[in-house]
């Protein structure tokens, strides 16, 4: 798996064994939304902030490679689905690892919602990249959520078995919802073998989501992998290098926020 291994060390970094990735999949099931109406600006502005990967759609890719500044990780979206849709849970495929390979990714990620009416699916149809993604070398990050009827979403048992079934599906690095605490967030990363990283979540204040990710990494957290709460700041920059600090440097939040 010498292609996953070389690929990751663009992702994590390889002191820390830790990283703070930045999605940006989101206009494709929200549509034009605040943050994402200019692409190449909100990318630059995560890489001059310190980000060490984005995730985008094949479409977008091309808004993305800059010619100029700092470098930074790719991941391509291979998921995708619309809220216009009665079931915006149903995640279907809609971009394949080759596709990827072919745009420069250096990681591929998938969205499975476990408990939506159509799970099934979407486990069998992440059964089948995972095979091109080891036939490929291709590191697979699993975004996956306990979200359906009767389904409480902040559950540490509903959080753990996404976790769990994430893994056994064959996923290299993991992205879920963060329990609430860490000690329940603690137990979850203690049975897991490969990175698990924590959602951004709805957004909240500054503050509030340097602690969250403070928490999360103090228990075994791989790092973040949020989106509005870091395109939708209004300084961009400013707030994903004070992420950054509390990531890799284990910095208390309120210094975080206050250094330039």
């Amino acid at each position: 798996m010498i292609g996953k291994e070389i690929r990751i060390e663009r992702i994590i970094d390889r002191n820390t064994g830790r990283a703070v990735i930045i999605p940006m999949d989101h206009g494709f099931s929200m549509g034009q939304i605040d943050g994402l109406l200019d692409m190449t600006k909100v990318i630059t502005d995560v890489s001059e902030g310190g980000a060490n990967a984005i995730v985008l759609h094949k479409g977008m890719v091309k808004r993305g490679h800059r010619r100029h500044g700092r470098d930074i990780g790719l991941f391509v979206h291979l998921s995708g689905s619309t809220s216009l849709n009665p079931d915006p849970n149903d995640k279907v495929q809609v971009c394949s690892v080759e596709e990827a390979i072919a745009l420069g990714a250096d990681a591929v990620s998938i969205h499975i919602n476990l408990g939506a009416p159509n799970e099934s699916k979407m486990l069998e149809t992440g059964a089948k990249i995972v095979r091109d993604c080891n036939r490929w070398g291709m590191p697979l990050l699993v975004m996956i959520y306990p979200r359906g009827k009767g389904i409480d979403p902040a559950s540490p048992q509903t959080i753990g078995q996404c976790v769990r079934v994430a893994e056994e599906l064959g996923a290299d690095m993991i992205k879920t919802s963060y329990p609430g605490n860490p000690e329940a967030f603690a137990r979850i990363t203690k049975a897991c073998s490969v990175p698990v990283f924590v959602a951004g979540g709805e957004k909240i204040s500054d503050l509030e989501s340097l602690e969250m990710i403070r928490d999360a990494v103090g228990a075994g957290g791989a790092g973040v992998c949020m989106g509005r709460n870091a395109f939708q700041r209004t300084d961009t920059p400013a707030f994903v290098r004070a992420v950054c600090r509390v990531v890799h440097q284990n910095v208390d939040p309120k210094k975080a926020l206050e250094q330039p």
